[in-house]
C-alpha cells in the first residue's frame, strides 16, 4: 500500500481497562482498522488522564488511559468512523474520537526480515 501527502489521523480515547466483547477495546479497534485493510494503527497508554466525567486517571492506581491512532485516506478513516458507530451502537461506550489531517512524508515497511513480529 503507498499512502503519502494528505492523509487523516483518527485518534479514539479510551479507557485502557474497556472491554469490547470480552477484549481490550483498543485490541479490537486495532485488529478490526486492520481487517478493513487501514494503512496503521498505534495504541498509547497514558499515565495521567481525565475525561468527560472529570475523574482522574492515574498509573498510581492502574486506570490507565489510552489513545488508538489510526491513519489512512481521508475517505478510509469516515468510512470506520461509521463502521464503528454501527458496531458500538446500544453499547456502553464512552471517550472521545477526533480527526485532523496529516501530511503523511514517509510510509515503507521495515526491511524484510527486521520488521518485529
Amino acid at each position: 500500500m503507498k499512502l503519502e501527502g494528505k492523509s487523516q489521523v483518527l485518534r479514539i480515547y479510551i479507557g485502557s481497562q474497556d472491554k469490547y466483547k470480552h477484549q481490550p477495546t483498543y485490541e479490537f479497534l486495532v485488529l478490526e482498522a486492520k481487517r478493513k485493510g487501514l494503512a496503521g494503527a498505534s495504541v498509547f497508554r497514558g499515565v495521567l488522564s481525565y475525561g468527560a466525567n472529570s475523574v482522574i486517571h492515574s498509573a498510581k492506581i492502574l486506570a490507565l488511559s489510552a489513545v488508538v491512532e489510526i491513519i489512512d485516506k481521508k475517505e478510509k478513516i469516515f468510512e470506520f468512523i461509521n463502521h464503528l458507530d454501527n458496531i458500538f451502537t446500544g453499547q456502553n461506550f464512552g471517550g472521545m474520537v477526533t480527526t485532523f489531517e496529516v501530511d503523511v512524508i514517509v510510509y515503507q515497511p521495515h526491511e524484510k526480515g527486521k520488521e518485529g513480529k
